[in-house]
């Protein structure tokens, strides 16, 4: 008997459906053969949903705006036409002009989509730079100057660039906004309007947007000529290989409550709604034998990614956060969320509670609650459409082990080191206070922690590294062991 052939997955498309059998390969969808190789030496070789759903439209050139949540897939489902568009072009790289913008909201997420383009684009004999602010201009214009295929960028450093006379979108081919609905609510859709109406209007555009509101529309109306819609997944919704409990702990008794929670051996994230709180939080969890850092708007550039470096390559399992850390933050094996501070909107829960539970993996999130803000949980997660487990916990309880495991051993603190002012983003902070919550453990020394100012500047578009690069690409650019984070800094958080 002849084996059956695989059942057909209807991937959504607009109003439309493309039926693609559930075995289809990257091959199968197009992309170019030394590609291929790239993704399949980083361990890609089965496409994520909406990487099935976009690439036909996008490798032919099509316009597309394509709607998922982080972690989904995304940077690779517009990196790899992107490469291969640039690369099918008769077009010539020339200083100061470079072929292709993809423009993010942070710093942070620029980075992390240069680690995707990169090796692709070095592949195939081309060039990226990233360009933000919170660091020196000099290596960015240095790049452009020498001339530059793709371009990664924030819209307010990229503005300043333009204005300088260090770069000019003429030559632009094929124009990407990933996580369009963040650049909005970060105040930043007027930049990304006056960067847009620089680049010439034949080119390939796509957007990519968790969701369409805060004047995200209007940028699709503007800018996407009869765009291919692609949704293939809600905007923001629970996942379901996460279990979500709520706590009601007495007031007097949460701080002990929040320790036991982050003393397990797994890594944690722990949401507080002031930087403050975020810092002052991730100070005394490092007194008390816990190692902690702490990420918020008060952070200059060098320390956020000191911080991040920290947390992904396990010299500490704890993050301190306020919600700049609600998106985009990319760590594997995060087990547990804690909402500390409950959000004040329910999609901020969603985005906050999605750091754990990714690519298909399991975790935890915890929401703790005070006797004076039952009532708020309770419309939280209903607004958020989940069922939480709902216990009283106190110290001590059989409960908090058994989400955490054991817990782990004391880490004596070290002694707090001095340091000064960064520069161009840290003239703010001083000491290590600031870039770690008054943390003096060995959490402030990983590697990386002197590369802020130079690597991450991206002159060259390979801030991460090539250990960092293939461990971004292996997670299809959605949960990477090495950490990265959206910041909301303009928001002040």
């Amino acid at each position: 008997m002849p084996t059956p052939a695989p059942a057909p997955v209807v991937v959504p498309v607009g109003a439309d459906a493309t039926v693609l059998p559930t075995d289809t390969t990257f091959e199968a969808l197009g992309v170019p053969a030394p590609l291929v190789e790239v993704l399949t030496g980083s361990g890609i070789t089965a496409p994520f949903p909406i990487q099935v759903a976009t690439l036909p439209d996008s490798l032919g050139g099509r316009d597309v705006l394509g709607r998922g949540r982080t972690g989904s897939g995304k940077t690779l489902a517009f990196s790899i036409p992107l490469v291969a568009r640039l690369a099918a072009s008769d077009s010539k790289r020339q200083p100061k002009r470079p072929r292709s913008l993809i423009l993010v909201p942070t710093r942070e997420l620029a980075n992390q989509v240069a680690a995707v383009v990169d090796p692709m684009a070095r592949a195939l004999g081309m060039r990226t730079t990233t360009i933000f602010g919170g660091v020196g201009q000099n290596p960015q214009v240095q790049a452009l100057s020498q001339g530059v295929d793709v371009v990664i960028a924030c819209p307010g450093r990229l503005e300043d660039l333009i204005q300088q006379g260090h770069c000019d979108l003429g030559a632009i081919e094929v124009t990407i906004l990933d996580e369009a609905d963040h650049m909005a609510d970060l105040g930043f859709l007027p930049g990304v309007k006056r960067i847009m109406d620089r680049t010439p209007k034949v080119g390939q555009r796509m957007l990519f947007s968790a969701t369409l509101d805060n004047g995200v529309d209007i940028l699709v109306k503007r800018y996407l000529s009869s765009p291919v819609t692609h949704s293939v997944d809600p905007a923001v919704a629970p996942v379901s290989t996460m279990t979500h409990h709520v706590f009601h702990v007495q007031t007097a008794d949460k701080p002990e409550v929040v320790r036991q929670l982050a003393s397990g051996l797994g890594r944690s994230v722990l949401f507080t709604r002031t930087k403050h709180q975020a810092k002052k939080l991730a100070k005394q969890l490092t007194a008390q034998g816990i190692p902690a850092v702490d990420l918020h708007g008060n952070l200059s550039q060098n320390a956020r990614e000191r911080n991040l470096e920290a947390f992904s390559n396990g010299s500490t399992r704890v993050l301190c956060a306020t919600d700049i850390a609600a998106r985009g933050i990319h760590v594997d094996d995060v087990a547990l969320v804690v909402h500390v501070d409950p959000p004040t909107e329910h999609k901020a829960y969603l985005h906050r509670s999605g750091r754990t539970a990714r690519a298909g993996a399991g975790g935890i999130v915890v929401t703790i609650t005070t006797p004076d803000m039952v009532g708020e949980v309770r419309t939280l997660t209903r607004q958020a459409g989940i069922n939480p487990l709902v216990s009283k916990v106190a110290p001590g309880a059989p409960l908090l082990e058994e989400l955490t495991g054991p817990p782990a051993p004391f880490v004596e603190p070290a002694p707090v080191v001095e340091q000064q002012p960064q520069g161009n983003g840290g003239g703010r902070r001083r000491g290590a206070g600031g870039g770690g919550g008054g943390r003096g453990t060995s959490s402030a020394k990983p590697a990386s922690g002197g590369r802020g100012g130079s690597g991450s500047s991206g002159g060259s578009g390979r801030s991460s590294g090539p250990a960092r690069t293939r461990a971004e690409l292996a997670a299809r650019a959605g949960s990477s062991s090495a950490a990265s984070f959206s910041a909301g800094s303009r928001r002040g958080r």
